[in-house]
């Protein structure tokens, strides 16, 4: 489109009026004679000058015979009188300067009035946001929606690009077909989810997924905090949410992606402020307007993520609004080992890097765990020299990312030492012992982490999401393994079975009051429902519950004994290996790190014990 063509009359006075000062002056000059006023005063003398105008600073005078070149009249620069006169006694030739002080001028007024208007405008532009604009955040566009918007130009994302989630990508897929295909959805009388909502422990690839679907369909997508609709200001979160609706529909086809749904949707009443008067609470409410007089038929669609759909309002998750959930899980080995063939392709991996034994090793990993993971094995080889990534920098990655940092400059005396490496060593023999149970893959006295003085990595054999009493009991008995083994050797226990007395304690109360596993206390859950956060973590029960104080006796005795039971079976499987344990723990100590094959081949206890 070619640019417009504006006419300001402004600029036409102003051309003409410089054409008629220019006339003027040629007009002049073409009159008037300019010379010295020393010559000025010898043609007054000799009777030339008929009549002469006389200023401050000049004269002007007409001449009664014109000049040889026909100009009647004359001008000078007057000098004062005196010194004239005196320049007259001698014979000098004299002439006047004015001083030309018009800039002086000018600037005295246009300088003031111009500095004025640069810091009007200065303030101006900051306050309604504009160029370079921080200061109070754009007054004047604080209603304004800040949602990021990209072109489908810009978008380079697809869902080759996003692995591990193909249930919530073919859940997508519909969205993609309908934004290419709007009618064909309305054949049957079938209409599109208006919102959908993507649900998923942090990092999982929510953020991405959505990108993806955008890339797909082609379209406009339109990125936005749920965060960046609160302000302090009341009033603003609403504004902006109709601004962000209003955009959209201006730029439809398009999607519109709300990331962190939960700072935006939290349930009311949850808040201090009540009675829907908070900022927070309108911001709310206006949402659910917008979706209510939401039509996806003009193809608009909403998108949004979260990893608290348990603080969502209820009325934000009713269908007619967020019609769809889609779950975003951790991935599966299949799922771990497609996202790492996708990260493994940004870095030189080697030739026998077996992805499926990486992806065996990092059971729990989501998305954003697999791609550090890749990104600090390169970091690893490339620390050492290495042309390319071996599987050696994956396992060291790996321990960096679940034990933490290696602490080689914290120094234990050779009593902690021998401490650490008999605890260490009495997990990895229950483990050994125990069937059924995770493979122990490492164990080292080498101080990572925080406050870890040693730890074991176990490697799970597959994923699960069961488990029954036994294998509770099981892993118990491995947390406990490390203080048997201290009170076997040393007869005395230390402070660094804390953080497994804490595992051990709540899989044994989880064991009792949620999940129904004592005998004495029968098929019954003793603690209220507590939100299902998707951190992954295992619930700690609450120390209060609908209960009688003789029930709550009855539930710390079960508790006890649960654990006083897995702490006596590790201290019998440890004493019948003793020998064992000797021989790992001098070898642990001398080499500081033993791999599976450097321990022993123990024959597992027999799956049946005392259950009472």
């Amino acid at each position: 489109m070619e640019p417009k063509t504006h006419f300001n009359f402004w600029y036409f006075v102003i051309a003409m009026l410089a054409i008629m000062m220019i006339q003027q002056w040629w007009q002049e000059s073409q009159q008037v004679e300019t010379v010295p006023y020393s010559e000025f005063h010898a043609l007054l003398r000799d009777g030339k000058v008929a009549e002469v105008s006389v200023a401050d600073d000049y004269v002007r005078g007409k001449l009664r015979e014109p000049l040889p070149d026909g100009r009647s009249q004359i001008f000078a620069v007057r000098v004062d009188p005196d010194l004239a006169q005196d320049l007259d006694r001698f014979g000098v030739t004299y002439t006047g300067i004015i001083q030309n002080n018009f800039l002086s001028k000018i600037l005295s007024w246009v300088l003031p009035v111009l500095l004025f208007f640069v810091l009007w405008m200065y303030v101006f532009r900051r306050a309604i946001g504009g160029a370079g604009g921080g200061g109070m955040g754009g007054l004047l566009q604080v209603g304004k929606s800040k949602a990021k918007i990209h072109m489908e130009t810009d978008i380079k994302v697809d869902f080759e690009d996003v692995a591990g989630v193909d249930e919530a990508k073919a859940e997508l897929q519909e969205i993609v077909q309908f934004l290419k295909e709007p009618g064909a959805y309305g054949r049957l009388g079938a209409r599109i989810p208006k919102g959908t909502l993507l649900v998923g422990p942090p990092g999982c690839g929510k953020t991405l997924l959505a990108r993806a679907v955008a890339g797909e369909a082609g379209v406009t997508f339109f990125s936005v905090s749920g965060s960046e609709f609160v302000e302090m200001f009341v009033g603003v979160g609403a504004a902006r949410v109709r601004d962000l609706f209003e955009q959209a529909r201006k730029s439809a086809p398009c999607i519109i992606f709300v990331d962190e749904l939960d700072a935006l949707g939290r349930a009311r009443g949850l808040t201090p402020v009540s009675g829907g008067s908070g900022e927070a609470e309108q911001t709310l409410n206006q949402l659910l307007a917008e979706l209510d007089g939401f039509d996806p038929s003009v193809g608009v669609v909403l998108l949004a993520a979260t990893n608290r759909p348990e603080i969502l309002d209820p009325a934000l998750l009713r269908p007619g609004r967020f019609d769809r959930q889609v779950l975003v899980d951790r991935p599966e080995k299949i799922g771990r080992e497609q996202i790492l063939r996708v990260h493994m392709k940004k870095i030189a991996v080697g030739a026998s890097v077996s992805i499926g034994n990486i992806a065996g090793l990092t059971a729990g990993f989501t998305g954003a765990d697999l791609a550090n993971l890749c990104n600090e094995a390169a970091i690893l080889a490339t620390r050492r020299g290495a042309e390319e990534v071996a599987t050696e920098d994956f396992v060291g990655a790996i321990e960096r990312i679940v034990a933490g940092l290696e602490k080689k400059n914290r120094l234990l005396n050779p009593y902690e030492r021998n401490v650490v490496a008999f605890h260490e060593t009495g997990h990895a023999l229950v483990t050994l012992a125990l069937p059924g149970v995770e493979v122990v893959q490492k164990i080292s006295i080498i101080p990572r982490g925080i406050g870890a003085l040693g730890y074991t990595i176990q490697r799970p054999t597959e994923d699960r999401y069961l488990m029954t009493r036994d294998e509770l009991e099981n892993k118990m008995a491995i947390l406990l393994g490390g203080r048997a083994a201290e009170m076997l050797v040393f007869a005395k226990i230390s402070t660094g079975a804390a953080d497994d007395l804490n595992k051990a304690t709540d899989i044994a109360r989880n064991m009792v009051m949620r999940y129904g596993m004592d005998e004495t206390l029968g098929q019954a859950i003793y603690t209220e429902d507590q939100p299902q956060f998707l951190s992954g973590m295992l619930d700690r029960p609450g120390l209060g519950g609908p209960y009688s104080p003789e029930t709550a006796r009855e539930i710390d005795v079960a508790v006890r004994k649960l654990i006083e039971r897995a702490f006596e079976r590790a201290t019998a499987i440890l004493t019948r290996h003793r020998r064992e344990l000797d021989d790992v723990a001098a070898k642990l100590l001398e080499l500081e790190t033993l791999t599976a094959e450097d321990l022993p081949k123990l024959p597992p206890e027999p799956d049946t014990h005392a259950s009472a």
